[in-house]
């Protein structure tokens, strides 16, 4: 019988046990973060009935939905009826619509879930990944401070999660569309012309505006360079804000322009009020993201030192998502944490290395006699909190500790025939190399404090 290759899907990240740990505790300091926030966690299915999740998605991402259907479906010739998740914002939607008699608004919620797109397989684009996405929903109304919250969620966790210097980039879509409606440029054209401004970083201003001249758009070189211009503008935020005010008032402004200024400068106030410093945010007017259902502030969070990695936590407000599934106005804002991807690029530039393992302490044998003792000591430990492994076969000492050191076990208790008959035991940092020799009444209380100061390997 002819073996089968052990292979993963392209597109999907795998990772041996020590780098899954250090995965696991960013994504626990992320939740730790969203709840210290009041946010609190839902789930929702992997999988959505595909009418209901390709009901307003917009954007290319439509295009890369995959599709579930079960073998006997297939063979009947049935059309696919449910799809994978390709983000958590629609299942939200979905989700707070279905339920919403039984919510309290504004409802909060944080959601760390894995979503599926048929991307390009390709270096640090996944197929499929980790979201880490916070939104606030609210019933009628949602007041702007919900907006600037945002940042200050994301300058909270980005901190916390010691990625290197990091800035929060913001726009409010209003003035984007407000400038296409005193431009001329037609509903059918707004979206993909926010699509191409949305690319401005990675393509360049020349090739936006060869685009938006190109026969797909018909742009004028007036038009598209007046767009250029305006979201070409740069400096502090009170700068920014000033050539806003003043574009506000010059012949053919619209008041949907007027109103994205005026909501900008609310944020941007409540914002300095949560203390976000301003060194870790700016105005930046060509920031539009792609998708349709933002309709105001949008954000985007790029990582300093790695320009050519895109954003890494992006988001906005959108004002008509749950329209598709009830007649109730049910505003939202939020904020997505690509975590697969942030991790992927944290490991490429050497920030993140492997790190301890969630086992604290390895009981060894030395002396199979002993075996009853090793299994009374593990349960103690065990019972004071500490993740302790036993060593449950023989082997020598050294091919233990050796076991310890690669899979990133800090401390070793040693105890044999010579220590029991002491009433000691003997704990080795193996990080240190140092060992000391305890009382074995002591050896639980004395391993916590140790292990409480257990750094990074």
């Amino acid at each position: 019988m002819a073996l089968t290759t052990p292979r993963t899907s392209p597109g999907t990240m795998e990772l041996l046990p020590r780098k899954q740990m250090v995965f696991q505790r960013m994504m626990d300091t992320i939740r730790r973060g969203f709840e210290r926030y009041g946010f609190v966690p839902v789930e929702t299915p992997v999988f959505e009935v595909a009418d209901v999740l390709l009901s307003k998605s917009g954007g290319e991402t439509e295009k890369q939905v995959y599709f579930v259907q079960s073998t006997g479906s297939i063979e009947q010739g049935h059309k696919p009826e449910l799809a994978l998740r390709f983000d958590l914002t629609v299942p939200l939607a979905r989700f707070v619509a279905e339920h919403e008699g039984e919510l309290a608004f504004p409802f909060r919620r944080y959601q760390i879930q894995r979503v599926y797109r048929g991307e390009r397989s390709q270096k640090g684009r996944y197929r499929e990944f980790y979201q880490c996405d916070i939104d606030v929903i609210g019933k009628d109304t949602l007041p702007l401070t919900f907006d600037a919250e945002m940042p200050a969620v994301i300058h909270t966790l980005f901190s916390e999660l010691n990625v290197g210097p990091f800035r929060i980039n913001f726009n409010n879509r209003k003035i984007l569309l407000g400038l296409f409606e005193s431009l001329g440029v037609t509903e059918d054209q707004r979206m993909p012309v926010l699509r191409q401004l949305d690319r401005l970083d990675k393509i360049g201003v020349e090739e936006v505006r060869r685009l938006l001249m190109g026969e797909e758009l018909g742009l004028t070189q007036a038009v598209a360079d007046h767009i250029l211009e305006v979201v070409g503008i740069r400096g502090s935020a009170e700068e920014v804000l000033a050539a806003l005010t003043a574009q506000v008032s010059l012949p053919g402004a619209t008041p949907l322009f007027a109103l994205g200024v005026s909501e900008l400068v609310q944020v941007v106030a409540a914002l300095r009020a949560f203390k976000v410093p301003e060194t870790h945010w700016s105005i930046n007017l060509g920031i539009a993201r792609g998708l349709d259902y933002y309709t105001g502030t949008v954000y985007e969070t790029f990582l300093t030192d790695h320009p050519g990695v895109g954003s890494v936590c992006s988001g906005g407000r959108y004002d008509n998502l749950a329209s598709q599934y009830t007649k109730s106005r049910l505003p939202g804002v939020g904020i997505s944490i690509g975590l697969t991807r942030l991790f992927y690029v944290l490991c490429e530039a050497g920030i993140i290395q492997d790190g301890p393992s969630t086992t604290q302490v390895l009981v060894t044998q030395l002396d199979p006699a002993l075996l009853a003792e090793y299994l009374s000591l593990g349960a103690e430990l065990r019972a004071a909190g500490l993740n302790t492994e036993i060593h449950l076969e023989p082997a020598k000492l050294a091919r233990q500790f050796k076991y310890a050191d690669r899979a990133g076990i800090r401390f070793a208790v040693v105890m044999g025939s010579d220590e029991k008959a002491e009433g000691v035991v003997t704990v080795k940092d193996l990080v240190t190399g140092e060992q000391i020799r305890v009382p074995r009444g002591e050896v639980v209380a004395r391993l916590a404090v140790l292990a409480s100061g257990d750094g990074k390997r």
